[in-house]
This record gives structure tokens, sequence and C-alpha cells, in this order.
């Protein structure tokens, strides 16, 4: 059976993780009340805060951390790692704080909601209708969690830098977010229509325009000589069948001028490009898997003909298959714009920058990755699976920035 892409992943090495139950129950059972608790909690609170600010020394951001945490350890210490980190954030003036991060902060809903961190225990309890125990046990479960964490290329400068020491960040232009905003639209739609043909019909001129909007940003930064450097931000790819799924992102990167490492342990990809390219195959990644899910999930369960479960390895071959085929037409379509591009560049010569380009992310993934392993994705073994993927590839709405230009 056919392969898919090429795999660039990243490993990570963890300590295994003792019992703390029994430390729990002996912290919280001492001298009830009193300024015995008061110190634990001091205690605690601050080795959280400090395994926080280490995870920043270690190129962690804050939706990677509460990701990760509610990966690890469950909802009740993702929102006690939230916690954390709105506690810890305290330490920095908002000047020394990169306006990406603030953004995360903001998504996450990290603010300080307690009245003092005296009172930060009780409050806990409180909204987690627990005792001290669970607390204790949380923090310290969050703890050893923290101190565990694998060092990551760091891909944003962390809080506590200056202005003047920090790589400025490019920001979006008000044209980009009207872009944005449309395909955002554009996308829901291609999820929640219900006929394919629909998606069809709009699928190979999406990806053009796609590609057309990078090669327009790549030329205009070349002229200004405000090109800046490739960015990175990081893609949840989660289980279940989380390989064919990293595979998907990476032929979406892939047409789109990006790059995507899978760090198979910790539940997600970084996918480093030029910042007009990510948003974008943040997007048409993100739609591409609710189609592929909806589609396979239509199918129903798959059995053999003696009533044995052929589901798992029908959609895991399923969406290999789907990933491939979404790879081959994104790269067409990617090609034909660039070629035509390169026909109407009116003198200006399109194919050196886009070379340029393409140096500079290569040297970036080099730098931030020298030990990555490059591999082939597995085979698969189902067939049906795979052909009835490859079927609602030709079917999926490639949408990332349909109509974008207003052609």
């Amino acid at each position: 059976m056919a392969q898919t892409a090429t795999e660039l992943t990243a490993e990570h090495d963890f300590t295994a993780e003792p019992d703390l139950t029994a430390k729990a129950d002996f912290t919280a059972g001492q001298k009830p009340g009193g300024e015995w608790h008061r110190l634990v909690d001091r205690v605690l609170l601050g080795r959280l805060e400090e395994g926080v600010t280490v995870a920043w020394q270690r190129g962690w951001q804050p939706a990677d951390l509460v990701r990760f945490t509610g990966r690890r350890l469950g909802r009740r210490h993702q929102r006690l790692a939230i916690d954390i980190i709105a506690a810890e954030m305290r330490a920095y003036s908002a000047a020394t704080v990169d306006e990406p991060w603030r953004e995360q902060l903001a998504a996450l809903g990290a603010e300080v909601w307690w009245n003092g961190d005296g009172s930060f225990s009780r409050a806990w309890c409180g909204r987690e209708n627990a005792d001290r125990t669970t607390l204790i046990t949380c923090g310290l479960e969050l703890s050893h969690l923290l101190g565990s964490l694998p060092r990551l290329a760091r891909i944003g400068p962390p809080p506590g830098t200056p202005p003047n020491g920090r790589t400025r960040t490019v920001r979006a232009t008000e044209t980009d977010q009207r872009m944005l905003g449309k395909v955002r639209a554009l996308l829901a739609k291609a999820e929640s229509t219900e006929f394919p043909e629909e998606a069809e019909a709009l699928s190979a001129r999406a990806q053009e325009l796609m590609a057309r909007y990078s090669i327009d940003h790549a030329l205009l930064a070349a002229e200004s000589g405000t090109g800046g450097e490739p960015a990175g931000r990081r893609i949840p790819v989660d289980n279940p069948y989380d390989s064919p799924k990293a595979v998907l992102l990476t032929v979406v990167a892939e047409a789109n001028r990006c790059r995507a490492v899978w760090h198979r342990e910790l539940g997600f990809s970084t996918v480093l490009g030029f910042p007009s390219d990510l948003a974008a195959v943040e997007m048409l990644f993100t739609s591409l898997l609710v189609q592929a899910t909806t589609a396979m999930v239509h199918t129903g369960a798959q059995k053999d003909a003696c009533g044995k479960s052929r589901t798992r390895s029908f959609r895991h071959a399923f969406l290999n298959a789907y990933a491939a085929r979404i790879g081959e037409r994104l790269r067409g379509a990617a090609g034909e714009a660039t070629t035509r591009a390169a026909a109407e560049a009116d003198g200006k010569d399109l194919l050196p920058v886009l070379a340029a380009r393409d140096r500079a992310l290569e040297e970036a993934v080099d730098t931030m990755f020298p030990n990555l392993t490059r591999g082939r994705a597995r085979t698969v073994s189902n067939y049906e699976g795979w052909i009835a993927g490859r079927a609602a590839a030709d079917l999926a709405s490639l949408n990332g920035r349909s109509e974008v230009t207003g052609e």
C-alpha cells in the first residue's frame, strides 16, 4: 500500500512520574489550619511559579504548556496551570511581554481571580469543589510535570525580554485582517455545506489564491526590504490517528512554503514559515481536518467478512490517503499559481525571490532543529480505507484564501 509524505519528527525524553498521593496526604494532614497551612500554600505556589518560569526558559509558551498539561494530567490540572501562569506573569511589565504571548494569555483566560495569594488555596478548593489533599496532589503532580519538560526550540521571546532586545514581531496589516476574516467565513461554509460538488468547484482556485497571496507578500517584502525572518507557531496534533494528522499538516505547510516538525510525544507540531503564510496554514489544516473527520465518520463502522471490526485500520488508511491526495492537489494548485504569477510579474524576477525565502526557511529549520528524524510515514493495510480517503480528499474544499483578492 502507498505511503504519504516525509515526516520531520523531534524526539523528547521524559522522566518517570512518581506516586505523589501519599506525600500529599501527609502534607495536607499536618497541623490543620494556622501557620502550617499558610506555609504549605506559600511554598507550593512559589514552587509552581518557579516551574513555569523555567518552562519559559526552555522554550515553552502558555498555550503549549496548558495544552500539554491537559494531555498528560487532565482538565483540573490544566485549570491549575492557567492559574499559576497568571500568578507568574505578575513578575513582568507589559512592555517586556510580546504581543503574541499576550494574545495566548487572553485566549486562555489567564487572570488572577483570587483575592491575594493567602486565599488561593481556599478559593481554588471552593471553585473545584475539592479538599486540600486534592489541591496539594494536583500541585505536586503539576510541579513534577513542569520539572520534566523537555527543551523546545524557541519561536518567540520569553516574557521579561526588553523591547530593544528582541526581534520585532511582524503584525498583520488591515488588509491581512480583512483577508483572514474572509478566509474564516469561507472555511466555515466549506465545513458546513451538504454539497460536496460545491466544495470541489472552489478547491483548485482556492489554493492557487493562497499561493498568489504569499507570492505578492514576497515580492512586496523584496521591494521594500522589510521581509523579516521566518517565524513559528505550534499547532495541536491530537490522538486518535495522530500520525496521519501530522502528515496532513506537513503537506498543507509545504504547499504553502512552510515546514512542519512533529513533536510526537507532546501532541503538537511546530510550523515554521513567513508570517503571511502561517495563519492560513493553520486555518486550512483545521478546516481540512474537520472535513476529513466528518467524511470518515460518515462511512460508519467497518467489519471484515468474519464480522471482526476493521474500523481502526480503515480510518488510519482513510486519513493517510486523504493527506496524500490533499498534498497532490495543493502542490498542483500552488504550482499553477506560481507559474501564472511568474508570467504576470511585469518585469519582476519572481523565482530568485521565492528561492531566497526558501533558503531562509531551510536555514531556520536546520538551526532550530539540528537533530531532526527524517522518515517516511508508515504504510497502511486497508485498501477500502485508502480508496475512501482519496475520494474524500477529491471532494474537500481547499478554501484557505479563496476570493481574497476580490477577483
